[in-house]
């Protein structure tokens, strides 16, 4: 096993959301890190110009084996996909392609290159709609939408390389992701977002005329849809102490639900917005979307007992002031710079 003092992080997908605050957290470690984004999604000013970027494709097996070779990856942590559920629904061979396809490519260059360590960003989708209020990592996996669908069938190919090959893999099941870099470093910067405090924030900024909400008869408190909130920072915490868990014991892999353990419906959370600016949001109700589960809140016992992970932003308002912070400099970066996406 390579050094994980000499070796570097290849993180797919740096240039997103996710992606780079797992980059921050790396270096924040002291890890090395290099990025690949094909930009489609991603953006090239999240990620520090003093970490190695690569443009390009995670299917395309001779840039990934130069990667590996030039910055010498010990470990990848793979943030690279698509991620809005309705789309999925409408368009499932984009998800299958770009989700499991494009993994398959990445995981045989992976194996090809003796990358010994591998980090998946899977999603509590893989559920689909759970038949327990608290959903713990047995759950049965049922999902109801392609995205869903997409992780899950990724999660097989791991464990099934795993089990062929010298590699050890880690999925985390994503919760809902929020909030941004509490140092204003990056945040959600995607035009268009479907991240419902994105949304919001961009709707208490006047960005938006107003806020749809999506199902008011699902059998919830409120009737509206019920999530298991977790900050951006500390699930790119997390990202870091599974490398450490999976470097310390080749031979063990893990699968574990990433949130907080308690649900916030849609009101509450654009109640918590209008705490926060001291304003308030227009609603408008709409019918449910194709593929939304009414309520979806983890149990996130296994990771706490098996990592020694802390979280640290675990507080709506603080999730909410996070992503309005990198809202506000987001405008200013755009009307200062007028970046192109790109």
């Amino acid at each position: 096993m390579t050094s994980s003092q000499s070796s570097a992080v290849l993180v797919t997908g740096g240039a997103g959301y996710i992606g780079s605050h797992a980059v921050l957290a790396l270096r924040d470690a002291g890890r090395k890190v290099a990025v690949i984004d094909n930009l489609v999604t991603g953006f090239r000013f999240a990620v520090p110009d003093d970490v190695p970027f690569y443009e390009g494709d995670i299917a395309d097996a001779e840039l990934i084996a130069r990667i590996v070779a030039e910055q010498n990856i010990g470990a990848i942590m793979h943030f690279a996909g698509s991620v809005v559920v309705p789309e999925s629904v409408e368009d499932p061979l984009k998800y299958y392609d770009n989700n499991t396809g494009r993994t398959r490519s990445l995981l045989a260059a992976a194996v090809t290159a003796g990358v010994p360590h591998f980090i998946f960003s899977s999603t509590a989708a893989t559920y689909g709609v759970p038949d327990v209020s608290s959903v713990t990592e047995d759950t049965p996996q049922a999902p109801i939408n392609p995205y869903g669908w997409s992780k899950l069938f990724t999660e097989r190919m791991l464990a099934d390389t795993a089990a062929a090959h010298p590699m050890n893999y880690c999925a985390l099941r994503y919760f809902n992701v929020a909030g941004a870099d509490p140092q204003g470093r990056t945040g959600q910067s995607t035009k268009g977002a479907t991240h419902l405090i994105k949304v919001a924030v961009e709707a208490a900024l006047g960005k938006r005329d107003s806020v749809a909400v999506f199902g008011t008869d699902y059998d919830t408190p409120d009737g509206t849809g019920v999530r298991d909130y977790i900050h951006v920072s500390d699930l790119a915490a997390a990202h870091v102490h599974a490398l450490d868990a999976l470097e310390a014991d080749p031979a063990r892999s893990l699968t574990m639900n990433c949130g907080y353990g308690r649900g916030f419906s849609v009101l509450e959370v654009l109640d918590a917005v209008d705490r926060v600016t001291n304003a308030q949001i227009t609603r408008e109700m709409q019918p449910r979307r194709a593929g939304d589960p009414g309520e979806l809140v983890s149990d996130p016992s296994l990771i706490r007992a098996t990592l020694p992970w802390q979280p640290r932003h675990d507080d709506l308002d603080t999730i909410v002031g996070h992503a309005l912070q990198w809202e506000r400099i987001l405008s200013e970066k755009t009307s200062a710079d007028s970046p192109d996406k790109s």
